[in-house]
């Protein structure tokens, strides 16, 4: 018999970044966005947290199995 199981986690992540003094709040928003589209903040993000969601399971007939079914 083969199962196929399926988890999923909520990771959070953690970066310290400096930002420009002076910007305003869409372009502090913009500023976060532009780093990590561009990869930047990437190196900097440590696992903070994994938070577990779920689990589920799904069991798959032996090959052998579907044969003698479909004979």
């Amino acid at each position: 018999m083969r199962v196929i199981i399926t988890v999923v986690e909520r990771i959070t992540s953690e970066a310290h970044i400096d930002i420009p003094d002076g910007l305003d709040e869409s372009a502090i928003k913009q500023h976060i966005i532009d780093l990590y589209n561009s990869g930047e903040v990437l190196i900097d993000l440590n696992i903070f947290q994994v938070d577990f969601e779920s689990i589920s399971a799904r069991i798959l007939p032996n090959q052998s199995d579907i044969n003698s079914i479909s004979a």
